[in-house]
């Protein structure tokens, strides 16, 4: 069983290996580019999940494929108290612990540093801040992590393949559900009686932050309620300026 250590993915190899795997699971089921991901990078291999529909279904998959799979969220003190419930609900199912990962900076010493409501001013630092800063201590000492990021939730992610190279942080990222459907994830979690967060029935389609969340109108798209008033879609955590995307061939 291979092991690959994170100084090897700074040099070449990770991003020869990103672009070899691309090629060969692009059109693999999410289970085989699980596998694939489990059995190259062992406990170098890590799952970041913010409780969404998607990263509910990617977690019934790994734990089948991984029971002790290592997982972490992003818990930006700001979360919805069901989002906390069903972590538990989560960790009891399956018999894991979801690690949280914290920012530095307490909300209180936030507000002390930035003003009051920050994400009202300006969503992007509080985002880093709460987002992206606690992200770069999770992937530490990783060689790859693992998404639930969908091509068609935004056009941000459109390109998102698979198995690809994150240069921002200089590892590999695997996405084994970027080509599926919100139809598809739903069909899952259907078939399989995955837990899920039951503001998902109350109108909300992707969930983050009590402040910077709503429900989604009808005709809207899906990520339409996060960041309500801002021309905002994304938290800084994926994006393709941050990615070097490796394009299978075309036939």
């Amino acid at each position: 069983m291979a092991r690959v250590s994170q100084e090897q993915m700074s040099t070449g190899y990770g991003i020869d290996m990103a672009a070899a795997a691309a090629l060969r699971l692009e059109h693999a089921a999410p289970g085989a580019v699980i596998a694939w991901a489990v059995e190259e990078f062992g406990r170098g291999l890590t799952f970041g999940t913010g409780f969404g529909v998607e990263g509910m279904a990617l977690l019934d998959m790994a734990v089948k494929v991984a029971p002790d799979i290592d997982v972490f969220f992003l818990d930006t003190e700001f979360l919805f108290p069901e989002t906390y419930e069903l972590r538990l609900r989560v960790e009891q199912r399956y018999g894991i612990e979801i690690r949280a990962c914290h920012a530095a900076l307490a909300p209180e010493s936030q507000d002390e540093l930035f003003g009051p409501r920050l994400w009202s001013r300006d969503p992007d630092l509080c985002c880093r801040l709460r987002k992206v800063g606690p992200l770069r201590e999770a992937l530490k000492g990783r060689a790859a992590w693992m998404t639930a990021i969908r091509r068609d939730q935004t056009a941000i992610r459109a390109s998102a393949i698979a198995v690809e190279w994150d240069s921002r942080w200089r590892l590999v990222k695997v996405n084994p559900l970027a080509s599926w459907t919100r139809r598809e994830v739903w069909n899952y979690i259907a078939k399989n009686n995955v837990p899920y967060n039951p503001l998902l029935d109350e109108g909300y389609a992707s969930i983050g932050c009590t402040h910077c969340t709503r429900p989604v109108r009808a005709g809207e798209q899906e990520r339409a309620g996060r960041w309500p008033g801002h021309a905002k879609t994304e938290c800084g955590l994926h994006g393709p300026g941050e990615l070097v995307v490796l394009q299978p061939a075309q036939a």
